[in-house]
């Protein structure tokens, strides 16, 4: 079964304007700073930039896992300002898939059972096309042999990919990833990151990664750079 990316709106999927966060603290602290960014369908974006610049902040933002102080964000083209806490979270879970460092894994459920996971918060369907979904999600992945493991008994490399296809569950319009290589070694981190690829070059899906890997961000089609809390660069590879 395709883990395909929905037609997408006309114009970007995700769109930042002037998207600023400020911590209140007692000295205000600024991690995302007047950023002004567009995501098209299709495109795989890695965001750089050294410990401290408002990678994560930035990437948080992009899929309302945390609210601006300022600016704007929009999202299949609708803007998200208003929306309550609900709202918030339905949109997520419909339009947004979501893989950090650490996979997260449910330690006492299966494979098949932690990518069942988002479809049954969205409850679109039913217990058997869930099942069936899952399981034709990780066998494109390489992991129909362990559908019925634990997440203890597979490498890192493993858990991470199942950590991928929960991400796909719900056929997301974008993928947004944090240090999705960083826990892991050389091989099972190449791997991680040519499954993020093939998914862009086969199925269309969009993956924003935030990455300190210099190979990962070599890899993607384009490299947004942030310093400060800023997007100082937008490049594209040739």
């Amino acid at each position: 079964m395709s883990a395909a990316a929905p037609v997408a709106p006309t114009g970007p999927l995700i769109e930042a304007v002037r998207l600023t966060r400020v911590l209140p603290e007692t000295v205000p602290v600024t991690l995302v700073e007047d950023a002004d960014l567009a995501v098209a369908a299709g495109e795989f974006v890695a965001v750089t930039g050294p410990s401290g610049s408002g990678k994560s902040s930035l990437l948080y933002l992009l899929g309302l896992l945390d609210q601006p102080s300022r600016g704007e964000i929009r999202l299949l083209g609708a803007p998200t300002a208003g929306l309550d806490g609900d709202a918030r979270a339905r949109l997520r879970l419909a339009t947004l898939g979501f893989v950090f460092q650490f996979h997260f894994l449910l330690p006492e459920f299966t494979a098949r059972d932690n990518v069942m996971l988002p479809m049954r918060a969205l409850g679109r369907v039913g217990a058997a096309e869930m099942r069936e979904r899952a399981e034709a999600i990780l066998a494109s992945l390489g992991l129909a042999d362990h559908a019925g493991k634990r997440p203890d008994q597979m490498s890192g490399g493993q858990r991470q990919r199942v950590a991928v296809a929960r991400a796909l569950a719900n056929a997301p319009a974008v993928i947004l990833a944090d240090e999705p290589t960083g826990s892991l070694d050389t091989r099972s981190g190449e791997q991680v990151f040519r499954l993020l690829r093939d998914l862009v070059d086969r199925d269309g899906t969009t993956v924003v990664a935030v990455t300190h890997s210099p190979e990962f961000a070599a890899g993607a089609d384009r490299r947004i750079h942030m310093v400060d809390g800023r997007i100082v660069a937008d490049e594209r590879r040739p």
